[in-house]
């Protein structure tokens, strides 16, 4: 019997209204995230990736209900959480936790290191005094920070510095799942590489389960157990990692990987160039959202949406070129 998912994410909506005019009337509606599904299993890394603008934020967010989903359902540990009020949703705040892209503008600058990740600890009234002081030394440690660091300031510190205090604080609570929401991106690459090993280390000290987002699919590659590619509020493939990267099923899956540069410079990789823009979330396509840019897109592209179906044993993809019956 395969053991329930830790989150369960289904049919997961947000459209953020746009107001016009003196009166701010509704004049349409930005489709940042419309119908997305997925699992995430106790102890695995499930990789979102896509372009900026694509949503993958925003499924982030909603699931930690930073925002309200529009529609939809988000299940961690067996609970509905997406209704939850406030004061409801308390005891679930200790199993999701979230490392944020900017790991300077996410720590409070008025407090010393010591207060950032205490904060969690007292706030939910896990420890005190001795012990609080004890449970913070070895938070720190554990993320490469010496205990020197502790009475500093985040301006004090470099931006990876920084962002392993703001893992220690996610840590601190001992939950569940990390929402890691684009972490490494504003890093220098050698500093990328280093917060990378960390959240791995941590993932088998800790059993932790992590949804990483991220628009750098090399970054995706190296951390993630499955991956969902995300394009204009939409999952257009989900696989195992193993499987996405050696046989990509959606073109817009391909022509990502094809901008990954290959450590062989004797080897060449055939670019795959997308023509034109991202289409407005506002106004998307008919049909495909892909089609508009998509080099094999044909008549029913623009008519027919393409539902995401299982292609391969683990490997769902939302394309018309694909059908399962054909791979099987």
């Amino acid at each position: 019997m395969t053991a329930a998912p830790l989150l369960s994410v289904k049919g997961l909506v947000k459209h953020f209204p746009v107001k016009k005019g003196v009166l701010q009337q509704t004049v349409g509606q930005v489709r940042a995230v419309d119908g997305v599904s997925f699992d995430i299993a106790s102890g695995e890394t499930l990789g979102l990736v896509g372009e900026s603008g694509c949503g993958k934020s925003t499924v982030g967010k909603t699931i930690l209900k930073l925002i309200d989903p529009t529609a939809g359902e988000v299940w961690l540990g067996g609970a509905r959480i997406d209704g939850l009020s406030k004061g409801a949703m308390r005891p679930y705040r200790r199993q999701l936790q979230v490392v944020f892209q900017d790991p300077y503008s996410s720590l409070n600058p008025r407090l010393t290191v010591r207060g950032i990740v205490a904060e969690p600890l007292k706030n939910f009234g896990v420890a005190a005094g001795h012990e609080l002081e004890k449970q913070v030394r070895e938070l720190i440690e554990k993320v490469g920070l010496r205990a020197e660091a502790l009475d500093r300031y985040p301006h004090e510190f470099s931006g990876g510095q920084r962002q392993r205090i703001g893992i220690a604080r996610a840590l601190a609570l001992r939950p569940s799942l990390i929402v890691c929401d684009e972490p490494v991106s504003a890093l220098d690459v050698s500093v990328q590489a280093q917060v990378i090993n960390l959240l791995v280390d941590l993932q088998r000290d800790f059993g932790l389960s992590y949804l990483f987002i991220a628009h750098d699919i090399a970054v995706i590659e190296h951390i993630s157990h499955r991956v969902a590619v995300m394009y204009l509020g939409k999952i257009v493939e989900l696989a195992d990692r193993a499987a996405l990267f050696a046989r990509p099923q959606h073109p817009y899956t391909e022509a990502l990987l094809s901008a990954v540069p290959l450590p062989d410079p004797e080897v060449e990789r055939k670019r795959i160039i997308l023509k034109g823009d991202v289409p407005s979330p506002i106004d998307p396509p008919s049909g495909c959202r892909f089609r508009t840019r998509c080099p094999l897109a044909f008549d029913r592209c623009a008519k027919e949406e393409p539902p995401i179906r299982e292609i391969f044993p683990g490997h769902h993809v939302a394309c018309h070129l694909r059908e399962p019956a054909a791979l099987h």
